[in-house]
């Protein structure tokens, strides 16, 4: 601002100092890149006494000698202007970089904390992991007595070995609760233990394999066990299976039990009196239910006099690749059994591909009713009813899938769900439920498992 005063003022002077000289002279101003100003005087005639040939009169003098001082005191004062601007930009950057270090102290010394903190919280997590550890493995050691329901207070009935003896009945429970590890496959079979009725689907455990098939015809096929066996020949620990990889499917291998499917010895082998039809078997009260290879018919096979009960057409149903599961292996027709009965889970042309329910009689296979959902046949893996509902699988391949539809044939409606579901060989080409073990039974890439499942109950689900 001062600078600029000063340049206005600077023609002020010059005029002021030239009213003395004579009204004839002129002046003119010009200046060059450097910011310097040159100053030009002239006269109409050399003769005139304002600008004499011998030299300048000494007001010209006068006036030449306070603009160059003018010019020397305007240079300075530019230049002090360039350097406090210079000045200040390296004391702003300056200052920056120091507040920019003082934050970075800060927070170099709040994670210094932090992780002190930690470090404290990480050796107190050590030290009651050891506590425990040493108590669980007391515990172990030491046997818990049986406690009595009379006589005198219950300290006085356990010896003094026993851990609960210098301790109340809550706080040692509560202890026991801590140290004591469970699996959850105990968790879920106790559970099912004490819940036999209907339900809705809460959860599905992991896999447990029981047998891997040692050919090529094992790469998929069906097994099972009979939730409701009516003799004393066969029982619920009898296990089937048949391999359905071949041209003519017809042998049906029977084990006594887990333990000898496990080991692979069957106790007898029966011949099928119809060739059958990819996976879609179920065994329900002593008898064999299958598709008749390349037709709709549905077989009823007596297990213990080994013969043909009957026989009948599903109507409308499609067979032989036009509407299977997603996985391919000719599943248009798949049998499955509940809590509810015998079922027949397929499709048709009417029905577009979309999936049909239908019960069925158990001795005569005629259909006793139907239920045609939303859900695409082909797009969902394979199928399995409980409690009469209906459940579908995502993927066949994936690891880690879900049992993604369900629909409720006491109320026609369906709804999309998402229950975590494993296939650990990805390749499952067989899902069934055994509603007496409360398990879901598969043939997955050469093996055999089982998975624990969990219902809930709630509204209608109680039939």
């Amino acid at each position: 601002m001062w600078l600029q005063v000063g340049l206005l003022c600077l023609p002020f002077l010059f005029l002021s100092s030239l009213s003395q000289a004579t009204d004839r002279a002129s002046l003119h101003r010009s200046s060059d890149p450097a910011i310097r100003c040159h100053y030009t005087f002239t006269v109409t005639r050399p003769e005139d006494s304002s600008c004499p040939e011998s030299g300048l009169t000494p007001e010209t003098d006068a006036i030449l000698s306070r603009l160059t001082l003018l010019e020397a005191l305007v240079s300075r004062v530019m230049a002090g202007a360039e350097g406090a601007t210079g000045t200040g930009v390296r004391a702003n950057s300056e200052e920056g970089l120091q507040e920019a270090y003082s934050q970075v102290t800060r927070e170099r010394n709040q994670l210094q904390q932090d992780k002190e903190h930690l470090n404290r919280q990480i050796q107190e997590l050590q030290r009651r992991l050891a506590e425990l550890s040493q108590e669980a493995e007391s515990l172990r050691q030491t046997p818990c007595q049986q406690t009595h329901t009379t006589g005198g207070p219950e300290h006085e009935r356990r010896p003094a070995s026993d851990p609960a003896h210098h301790f109340g009945n809550g706080d040692y429970q509560e202890m026991k609760a801590e140290v004591t590890e469970v699996p959850a496959s105990h968790l879920i079979s106790e559970g099912n233990h004490n819940f036999t009725g209907c339900g809705e689907l809460l959860s599905v455990g992991d896999p447990v394999l029981h047998r891997k098939a040692d050919s090529i015809t094992g790469k998929y096929g069906v097994w099972l066990q009979d939730p409701e066996p009516q003799g004393a020949y066969y029982t619920n620990k009898t296990v089937w299976r048949i391999d359905a990889v071949g041209k003519d499917v017809r042998q049906l291998f029977v084990y006594e039990d887990m333990d000898q499917f496990s080991r692979g010895f069957p106790r007898k082998v029966l011949a099928l009196p119809e060739p059958m039809e990819s996976t879609g078997a179920t065994i329900y009260r002593d008898s064999l239910y299958y598709q008749r290879k390349l037709s709709r018919t549905l077989i009823h096979y007596s297990l213990t006099s080994e013969s043909l009960v009957s026989h009948l057409d599903l109507p409308s149903a499609s067979f032989h690749g036009q509407y299977p599961y997603s996985w391919g292996g000719y599943t248009d027709i798949d049998l499955a059994v509940d809590e509810q009965g015998l079922w027949a889970i397929y499709s048709t042309s009417k029905a577009k591909g979309a999936i049909v329910i239908s019960q069925l009689d158990p001795e005569s296979l005629v259909v006793k009713k139907s239920w045609e959902t939303k859900i695409r046949k082909n797009t969902v893996a394979n199928a399995f009813m409980v409690c009469g509902r209906l459940y579908t699988l995502a993927s066949y391949t994936a690891p880690n899938t879900t049992i993604n539809y369900v629909f409720d044939t006491a109320t026609s409606v369906g709804l999309a769900v998402s229950v975590p579901f494993k296939n650990k060989y990805r390749y499952n080409s067989m899902l069934d439920y055994n509603h007496a073990q409360k398990k879901l039974y598969a043939w997955d890439n050469f093996h055999m498992v089982t998975y624990d499942v969990r219902l809930r109950r709630v509204g209608h689900g109680n039939r």
